[in-house]
């Protein structure tokens, strides 16, 4: 297979696509009802599922009561079983359905897995409910009571039986599945919870679930929580039209979740068949249980009860000769939510996190006034902000806040102007220091040709004027007894992106030092318009947001507006903070997360986003984001990490993750990128390939 067509392969990033399938069924007619399986089970193959799940009893309907006990009924469900089988001797993926089954003169409310014809093991329901309008311990009896652990079925010997069997396919054991059956999920300790413990990744529930008020958002709950719990993805799908309404009603409520995530779910109360599919991604179940290491602990604890799973291993072959792109819609942003109440919600908690921390820190130490140096741009700004909010919260006046704006050769008017505004607007102390006297007199002391009027701009040049900065705001500390609260993002950490030592990485206290550049710029756009700072601030804050992000460090000729642009030399924030969290998140590799990359940002047409007018909407083909994740790759983890290792205190904020050695990351300062560059080359250069 090309390298093209494995890139863009889903199965090949360890995806499979799952599917949740609710029929129109009749009760009591199993030929029907099998019918309208097949038909559904076609769809999921041509669409490219692994697998496909359906209701409990869905052969037979759940609302049969004592037809149950019904020679007849059961023989044409098994015949149905049969029919059902026989169809799917050429499709590709793994069905599993719901039926009533005689064993050993007890009757099970059982669900059938099978592939390609064949039976790969039955699953009894373990909790039987029988209160309210529930009986099923009237006609049917719970899994624990069977003595036997394989069983003859429509022509097939030996087949597994029993409510502890593993599913897992050879070619993706990353796919390894458990089977409970509707109120097993409702029980105080759901079976899947051991089988996720036993190695289980994905848990499956064939469900009826008659609806009532306020139901589906319990069964959700109960999902999420579960999925989150297990660490797994949970796949739901409950009886829909046709059920009998007797005395009850039917919603046909499927869905998917992932770790708490919902990838997809049906609609309720449809009058006729559904489908719904959703892409899981098993590594990220796999990281999540890697690095969550009281799950191991957990599984020690339980590990007698564990070792009775059986694991029924088979061979699954993978749609692997062809591509098959996600159909399940990653955020552009994975900081920002795109959802306009999420968004305000999550910019609001990280400014009071940010907020909170420096108000311990300086109750502390005992300090009543903080130092910040002010540029006009995105990052101080926002650690601006917080400082003012601090004293909001200690009750002190904002003239605590000692802000300084210092120019240097660089400076563009915009932004002096934009900080000098954004001071006066805040009410805090407003200084303006020229840096330019003493970045001279130490070009001078250093030999540096600038100082004899070469136009030479190095490194050493542009960090002079950073570490003159950094020295002027910890000498001003020392003199009015004074916290240096730092400004520099998560983003710039990553990759390297600020001036170590006495320089923009050093401060007394880091606010902004687990905030990436993506999520401040929304901070600081919520704020705004907000208006809790005011109508005037608020302007402010909308003229800073919009600005080119610079350094400022290299003049030009009129410094008019910022002419040095950060992105042209170490990428796209969009795209870095993108790279960033699937790094540091998940520990995804690299042909995966460019995969990703592309399927969020190369159609700008594709999905939500945040509020972004449509101009500025960007979208990035996979020959810039493999260019732009090589210069991550190489800044992260081969040139950076030294800055980080002695990074100031600062809160963490989010569970993307923080930089800080005494936290969520600790790395050698002296290792090598070589490994992860070596992947990058997997990475096509182009979709034409």
């Amino acid at each position: 297979m090309s390298r093209k067509n494995t890139f863009f392969n889903l199965y090949y990033h360890n995806f499979i696509r799952a599917a949740v399938a609710v029929p129109k069924l009749q009760v009591a007619d199993p030929a029907f009802n099998a019918k309208e399986t097949q038909t559904l089970l076609q769809q999921a193959a041509e669409h490219k599922c692994l697998l496909s799940l359906f209701p409990e009893l869905g052969l037979s309907a759940y609302s049969c009561d004592d037809l149950f006990q019904q020679q007849v009924l059961l023989d044409e469900c098994q015949q149905a079983l049969g029919q059902i089988l026989k169809h799917s001797q050429k499709l590709p993926i793994i069905g599993i359905v719901g039926l009533p089954l005689q064993v050993d003169n007890l009757l099970f409310n059982c669900a059938a897995v099978f592939y390609q014809g064949r039976l790969l093991g039955v699953v009894p329901k373990t909790y039987l409910p029988n209160y309210r309008e529930f009986n099923e311990l009237r006609q049917f009896t719970p899994a624990d009571y069977a003595l036997r652990e394989s069983i003859h079925l429509c022509g097939q010997k030996d087949v597994p039986f029993g409510n502890r069997l593993l599913f897992q396919v050879e070619e993706q054991p990353l796919f390894t599945f458990y089977i409970e059956i509707c109120e097993d999920l409702w029980s105080p300790i759901p079976p899947s919870s051991y089988a996720a413990l036993a190695g289980a990744t994905v848990l499956i529930n064939l469900s009826a679930s008659n609806v009532t008020v306020g139901k589906a958002d319990y069964r959700r709950l109960l999902v999420n929580s579960q999925s989150s719990r297990c660490l797994a993805a949970y796949l739901y799908t409950a009886a829909g039209i046709g059920e009998s309404t007797t005395d009850l009603a039917w919603d046909g409520h499927g869905m998917i979740y992932e770790n708490g995530t919902c990838l997809t779910e049906t609609q309720r109360f449809r009058y006729s068949s559904q489908l719904v599919m959703g892409d899981i991604d098993l590594d990220r179940l796999q990281q999540d249980r890697m690095r969550q290491n009281s799950f191991g602990q957990t599984r020690y604890r339980h590990k007698d009860g564990l070792a009775t799973f059986r694991t029924i291993r088979f061979s699954a072959p993978l749609p692997g000769q062809e591509k098959i792109l996600l159909q399940r819609f990653y955020e552009r942003f994975p900081y920002v939510p795109s959802d306009p109440v999420g968004r305000d919600q999550r910019c609001q908690e990280v400014y009071e996190i940010q907020v909170q921390g420096l108000v311990k820190r300086l109750q502390a130490t005992g300090l009543d006034k903080v130092i910040i140096g002010i540029s006009g741009g995105l990052d101080s700004t926002q650690a601006l902000l917080v400082c003012a909010h601090a004293m909001d919260v200690m009750k002190l006046p904002r003239t605590q806040v000692l802000a300084y704006t210092m120019p240097g050769f660089a400076t563009s008017k915009q932004t002096l102007q934009q900080a000098r505004r954004l001071m006066a607007a805040i009410g805090c102390q407003a200084h303006e220091i020229d840096i330019r006297p003493s970045c001279i007199q130490m070009l001078k002391d250093i030999g540096h040709p600038y100082a004899q009027g070469e136009p030479v701009y190095d490194v050493a040049f542009e960090n002079v004027q950073a570490g003159e900065r950094t020295s002027h705001l910890f000498r001003l500390a020392n003199l009015h007894g004074a916290l240096v609260v730092g400004t520099g993002d998560a983003s710039e950490l990553a990759l390297g992106w600020c001036t170590y030592g006495v320089g923009d990485h050093m401060a007394h206290y880091h606010v902004n030092a687990s905030v990436p550049k993506t999520l401040i710029q929304y901070i600081v756009g919520w704020l705004a318009k907000s208006q809790q700072l005011g109508t005037e601030t608020s302007s402010i804050l909308e003229e800073i947001q919009e600005t080119e992000i610079s350094p400022e460090l290299i003049p030009h000729e009129n410094n008019e507006q910022p002419i040095q642009c950060s992105e042209d030399v170490i990428g796209p924030y969009q795209l870095q903070d993108f790279h960033l969290y699937y790094t540091l998140r998940f520990g995804y590799t690299p042909p995966k997360i460019a995969f990703l990359a592309w399927s969020a940002w190369h159609d700008r047409t594709r999905g939500t986003w945040p509020d972004i007018p449509k101009a500025q909407r960007n979208q990035y083909e996979l020959t810039e984001i493999k260019r732009w994740l090589g210069v991550f790759l190489e800044r992260f983890f081969k040139f950076s990490q030294f800055k980080r290792s002695c990074l100031p205190n600062g809160p963490k904020v989010g569970s993307g993750g923080a930089l800080s050695p005494r936290g969520d990351y600790r790395a050698p300062s002296d290792s090598e990128a070589r490994a992860w560059l070596a992947q990058l080359e997997q990475i096509p250069n182009n979709i034409a390939d």
